[in-house]
């Protein structure tokens, strides 16, 4: 006679997966009902083996995938007769658990805000429209270009020049000119109409004001100025950001609220091949608004096109001086190359927090991110905040006397010695060069 004698179902007993863990807040902590977990000094979840009751709840809120149950070989073979026994059964869920389920799921799509001003719209939005084509790839789903304005039309075409499947388009009047509550609602009334889970802007002045309108009022998190984007398998958009002062990269996703958002600063991300001709499909969208309803008033727009400083974030050579310069006078140096490369000069925080540079040409994490063709670090010694601003260049020299200095970690080129010799040397070699071939710069420099 067959045993009909009901099996159990083996719990199991949770345990960290090493190396993933990326510190996330002590969420599986704080879902455990038995507190049966305790955060290490480094962030990652203790457990203790002698509480645990292998509810699972802390391997279900983890969007890192950093813990497991784990089953003792008896248990398997259990685990193995109880599956026999009940057949395939669908993943336990708790009704909140479901609840959040089916809201995530109705999200669907990839955005990225096409900031412009006065119809023509900023670099940064076609960078991240290549990033999010990438992740739309992933997601199996379109990327829209959202755009709000007026008399903006042109920028459909310019969007789907770029990657974009189709264009979301609010074109009135009123939005003519960027101002934080008119834009902040209707791009939340767009998202309350379409869903979108991933919403991306430029960390430039507008994006950071806007992103942070709209992610308070629909609730959900925000990452700022990251460097990296992903997608994992649970669809969950993976921000990687500098964090503690630069000296980590950390890693942040919005698992349990929709859209996730993030700004991306200029530079960071390649510039997609713009491909003319591309079509897609136009979304007209309406969002009835006065002008006299909107409090604030734009009297006047003063452009910085033209002016005396330089942004150095479009500069395709740069030459940077560090605290190796020792004082502002010898900056006349890098001036002198600069000129003969046809670049301009950019400084690391030490010589703007001296007073040898102004901010405008600070490169760093808390200056501009550059991605030019070459990159001259000269007196740099290369801490993780400065590296985060330059590493994407095509080509970076770096003179420096310290051999260990970490800039050379990042260096196509590194010159190991004083720099009071190697630029002036350089700055005679490139005159040279120029005058051999007519005034033109090389498209190679020989170091």
């Amino acid at each position: 006679m067959q045993n009909d004698k009901k099996i159990k179902k083996p719990r199991g007993i949770a345990r960290l997966v090493a190396g993933k863990c990326i510190a996330c807040g002590a969420r599986c902590e704080s879902s455990c009902p038995v507190s049966g977990i305790l955060m290490s000094e480094a962030g990652e979840p203790s457990i203790h083996v002698e509480k645990c009751i292998g509810c699972a709840k802390c391997v279900k809120v983890c969007a890192a995938g950093a813990l497991e149950m784990f089953y003792t070989p008896e248990e398997l073979e259990l685990l193995k007769q109880w599956e026999a026994q009940h057949g395939a059964v669908e993943e336990e869920l708790d009704p909140a658990e479901k609840e959040l389920r089916a809201k995530l799921a109705q999200y669907r799509g990839v955005w990225v805000f096409i900031e412009q001003y006065q119809g023509e719209a900023a670099k940064v939005s076609w960078e991240l429209l290549g990033a999010g084509k990438e992740l739309a790839a992933k997601l199996r789903v379109k990327l829209s270009a959202l755009i709000i304005g007026h008399d903006v039309a042109h920028l459909c075409d310019e969007s789907f020049a770029y990657g974009a499947d189709q264009a979301i388009v609010l074109d009135e009047s009123v939005f003519k000119d960027y101002r934080t509550k008119p834009f902040t609602d209707a791009v939340c009334h767009l998202v309350e109409k379409h869903k979108p889970e991933v919403i991306l802007m430029g960390a430039t002045g507008q994006g950071r004001d806007l992103a942070g309108a709209v992610a308070t009022v629909v609730k959900t998190g925000l990452t700022a100025d990251c460097t990296g984007l992903g997608i994992d398998d649970k669809r969950n958009l993976m921000q990687t950001r500098p964090a503690f002062g630069g000296n980590i990269m950390a890693t942040i996703m919005c698992d349990r609220f929709r859209p996730q958002m993030a700004t991306v600063r200029p530079h960071v991300m390649a510039m997609p091949e713009r491909k003319d001709g591309s079509k897609g499909v136009v979304i007209l969208e309406q969002f009835y608004l006065r002008e006299q309803d909107v409090l604030a008033k734009v009297i006047e727009t003063i452009s910085d096109k033209g002016g005396k400083d330089i942004d150095i974030a479009g500069a395709e050579i740069i030459v940077s001086g560090g605290r190796g310069l020792m004082n502002k006078d010898n900056f006349a140096l890098l001036h002198e190359l600069a000129v003969e490369l046809g670049g301009v000069v950019g400084a690391s925080r030490s010589a703007v927090d001296a007073g040898w540079m102004p901010h405008s040409r600070q490169v760093g994490q808390t200056g501009k991110t550059v991605r030019p063709k070459i990159y001259i670090a000269c007196g740099i010694s290369g801490a993780i905040q400065h590296l985060v601003g330059m590493q994407d260049s095509d080509v970076v020299i770096a003179i420096n006397r310290d051999p260990e200095a970490p800039i050379f970690q990042v260096a196509t080129y590194g010159i190991v010695g004083d720099l009071f010799q190697v630029i002036p040397a350089l700055t005679r070699r490139v005159r040279q060069m120029k005058g051999e071939r007519g005034g033109s710069v090389p498209d190679r420099i020989a170091v």
